[in-house]
């Protein structure tokens, strides 16, 4: 079993997060990163920069993640790359991406990011706190198990 985290654009709760339940359930996890970011010091993560450049963490994901694994990240179009791959994809606030909810999610991402660029609606996520840590660490045990039954 191996989990893959976007490491650019993933809080370091849910990283940490990650890594904690790797080192009880004993799988590896590979972060991959458009430019150096922190590693924790276990030999069960790995961490891979890529060459910079648009979507370069993105596209190394999607060809080295496999089916069988999750895949850590906020993107919704690197999201719905992994899911028509058969990857199964995570936010790091406890939301799964998968067949049925993709085009819901992409449509919303859509009509945000056209409202931000005509400056109708300003700002990112909410802060990342204890609620989207504890929905992020529930639908993290419930997918490990589920990809983890023979």
């Amino acid at each position: 079993m191996r989990v893959w985290i976007d490491a650019d654009a993933c809080p370091k709760a849910a990283k940490d997060l990650v890594v904690k339940f790797a080192l009880k359930r004993k799988f590896e996890v590979v972060m991959v990163a458009g430019q150096a970011v922190a590693k924790p010091a276990f030999a069960t993560v790995r961490l891979i920069v890529v060459p910079s450049g648009m979507d370069a963490a993105d596209d190394y994901l999607v060809e080295h993640a496999v089916p069988g694994e999750l895949v850590i990240c906020s993107d919704v179009p690197l999201a719905d790359r992994l899911v028509k791959k058969g990857v199964a994809a995570l936010d790091p606030r406890g939301r799964e991406f998968d067949e049925r909810n993709m085009g819901d999610r992409l449509a919303a991402r859509n009509l945000f990011t056209e409202l931000r660029e005509q400056g109708q609606v300003g700002g990112g996520q909410a802060p990342y706190g204890e609620r989207e840590k504890q929905a992020f660490a529930n639908a993290l045990d419930r997918i490990i198990a589920r990809l983890s039954k023979p």
